[in-house]
């Protein structure tokens, strides 16, 4: 029951987790901006402001959570017999919703900055007890799906009370004071300006990938849980390149604050050649040994052949998503967010939907489903490209140099 409710919830799941992380995160770009152009009062007013909206985000998210499991899992035409596992996982796992919409924050202000080692330390600490917590629960305490929960809601809360710690203890302007916590109007309206259109664009990616999700249910268990096995490669590879978007988005806002033009171009092709290149290396790992990872999920060989289905197309897809994402990060790194937002939900979600209800219900075979991630990926990155250029090429316009008279 465990593996099968995990195969019902994780993408919608992911998608909510989402929601809080990469919105939340775009405060980033304005904690760098200020820190680059040696704004203190800026730095401090937008961290502050930053920690309210991610705690006030992080409740609701828990919230809607706990009443709207049930409808969420029905959208996914859940069996009811996993029904009720199902959303007592998700109840229990949104109960960590706020400390992981805090800890997302801590990262966003370290990273700004430069600093990534605080967030891997924490982080690893915080999966390693995960790891040990969900040992304990589901071996020793025989709690089931809900011990992986409450493993993972504990782990969280962890995470997000050391990196909360350290914040606390910097000696400089993005350090956090509980005494100066309060919402700056200005600062507020910024990032929510950044963090709301990427968070419309998630709940829209989220809810395009139900339909996505009842196509894949729309086949037999076998393929089911194949398909299941098959998704946990994502995460690994989306986030090892998501972290050269956020560097990408960090840099490019940084520089621009310090009126470093030069190196704003350079921060997006370099962090598009290491997001490409990754995806690539390790989308051919998995081409060529996703027999192996496979069976680290399930040791039925028909479930690994119905997973090696979505392999034979995901492998080599993984990479062309880094033009569409690390380009987003590029725009939002200098600003831009609602034409960034619009033409990936056009591109990716509305067209994901109508691919779903074309191309995949003539053939209905698991190729024709995934295909449309590397066609709508293709579709939006040369979109999302041909603007980048434009909004580069008008703020660029700041910098040079007025004409002498003659």
């Amino acid at each position: 029951m465990s593996s099968q409710t995990n195969t019902l919830t994780e993408g919608p799941l992911a998608k909510q987790i989402f929601l809080v992380s990469l919105p939340l995160a775009l405060s980033n770009l304005l904690v760098a901006r200020f820190y680059g152009a040696r704004h203190p009062k800026d730095v401090e007013k937008t961290v502050h402001s930053a920690a309210i909206i991610s705690a006030v985000a992080g409740v609701a998210l828990l919230l809607i959570g706990l009443l709207g499991s049930p409808a969420m899992l029905r959208m996914l035409n859940t069996k009811e017999d996993l029904l009720p596992g199902a959303i007592l996982y998700l109840r229990v796992y949104f109960l960590g919703m706020p400390a992981l919409a805090l800890y997302n924050f801590g990262n966003a202000v370290f990273s700004s900055i430069g600093d990534t080692k605080k967030p891997l330390l924490y982080l690893s600490i915080a999966g390693a007890l995960n790891i040990a917590l969900n040992l304990f629960f589901v071996i020793v305490c025989d709690l089931s799906v809900v011990g992986v929960a409450l493993a993972s809601a504990i782990s969280q809360c962890v995470s997000a009370f050391l990196i909360l710690r350290a914040l606390t203890r910097v000696q400089d302007c993005y350090a956090l004071d509980p005494h100066k916590l309060q919402l700056d109007p200005v600062q507020a309206k910024s990032i929510l300006a950044l963090g709301v259109p990427a968070g419309l664009q998630n709940a829209i990616f989220a809810i395009a990938n139900l339909f996505i999700q009842a196509g894949v249910n729309s086949f037999d268990s076998l393929m089911v849980k194949g398909n299941s096995a098959a998704a946990n490669a994502d995460g690994l590879i989306y986030d090892c390149m998501a972290a050269f978007y956020m560097a990408c988005a960090s840099f490019m806002s940084q520089n621009y604050g310090a009126g470093r033009p030069d190196r704003v171009k350079k921060s997006y092709f370099i962090s598009l050649g290491y997001s490409f290149g990754v995806g690539l290396a390790l989308g051919s790992a998995l081409f060529f040994f996703g027999r192996t990872f496979l069976a680290l999920f399930t040791t039925e060989s028909a479930v690994i052949d119905a997973g090696m289905k979505r392999v034979a197309v995901m492998a080599f897809a993984y990479c062309i998503s880094a033009f569409m994402d690390c380009t987003i990060a590029a725009s939002r790194g200098l600003g831009k967010t609602v034409v960034p937002t619009i033409i990936v939900v056009m591109g990716s979600c509305v067209f994901r939907v109508i691919w779903v209800y074309t191309i995949f219900a003539h053939f209905h075979t698991i190729p024709s489903l995934y295909a449309l991630y590397p066609c709508s990926w293709a579709l939006t990155a040369l979109a999302e490209i041909v603007y980048f250029a434009h909004c580069y090429k008008e703020s660029m316009r700041i910098f040079e140099q007025p004409k002498a008279a003659a």
